[in-house]
């Protein structure tokens, strides 16, 4: 039974990751590193990384690269972060357009030191790449803001053409997976979201235990809330310490997973073993 397991956690050849390392992708490597950037590419050990740096796509994380949680899936550094750089925002914005990106992703570390958790350098943010790149959709991957509408209202105020809030997992693996984010709170989150009238945006990952049927009931607790788009990726475990992966999904589970989220009412739902929440985003505009 041991060699069974064993067995089921060898990567399978579907996951097998092309390196491609062309023109593009040292371009925003280079400017990655010149601006002092942080990004949940290399932060997160994003697997699509080569794949998007090589079309000319970052994700950019704003506020550090500190977190104030240890979610057991995440290889973001925790800790006790540093100071806010409020020089942060202009450097992401002349970035922005460094790149020449038509759409950019912002994400963040979790900031619970903070009064306001963040909102008010994520709305700043948001500010300074419209001023500068008035052509450039924006997509923010935001933490929970504890559930807080008053601070999830000054990013959508900032007026983002999607918010993205990630459920992460199932309700009944939440408690092992996510440090102190709760299943409910990220549902009122995404729920807020949606009645501000920015396009609401989540995503999970899969292979840490889940049924199918948890997956399903994922999909109608999201929609109830007012979600549009769905995410669904493969789980890697970064590092031994991480939680660990206890199946490798089909690509053919993918696609039933996204043939039914479809059927359900979800706009876009991107779901296959590499997908991740940033994957093809500049897509999800359109819903």
């Amino acid at each position: 039974m041991q060699k069974n397991k064993r067995n089921m956690r060898r990567k399978p050849d579907w996951l097998k990751i092309k390196v491609a390392k062309g023109k593009e992708y040292v371009s925003v490597k280079e400017i990655v590193e010149k601006h002092k950037l942080n990004t949940i590419c290399t932060s997160g050990h994003c697997p699509n990384l080569h794949e998007c740096w090589g079309r000319g796509t970052a994700t950019l994380m704003i506020l550090g690269d500190i977190c104030t949680r240890s979610c057991k899936f995440c290889n973001v550094k925790t800790g006790k972060p540093l100071p806010v750089d409020f020089e942060e925002p202009k450097r992401v914005a002349e970035s922005v357009k460094l790149l020449n990106l038509k759409h950019v992703v912002l994400t963040s570390v979790d900031r619970d030191d903070l009064d306001d958790l963040g909102a008010g350098i994520w709305a700043m943010t948001i500010q300074e790449v419209k001023k500068l790149n008035p052509t450039t959709t924006i997509e923010t991957l935001t933490p929970d803001f504890d559930g807080r509408e008053e601070l999830i209202k000054i990013v959508a105020e900032a007026q983002p053409e999607i918010i993205s809030h990630n459920l992460e997992t199932v309700r009944r693996l939440t408690p092992q997976t996510r440090s102190r984010a709760k299943y409910d709170v990220s549902l009122k989150t995404l729920e807020i979201i949606a009645k501000s009238g920015v396009v609401a945006k989540s995503g999970i990952m899969v292979g840490i235990g889940e049924k199918p049927e948890e997956v399903y009931e994922v999909m109608d607790d999201l929609l109830a809330a007012g979600v549009k788009v769905m995410t669904i990726g493969q789980y890697l475990q970064p590092t031994k310490n991480h939680l660990e992966v206890v199946e490798y999904i089909t690509p053919e589970q993918f696609k039933e997973y996204e043939r039914i989220g479809l059927e359900k009412g979800f706009k876009f739902v991107e779901s296959g073993p590499l997908v991740r929440s940033s994957y093809h985003a500049e897509k999800h505009v359109k819903s």
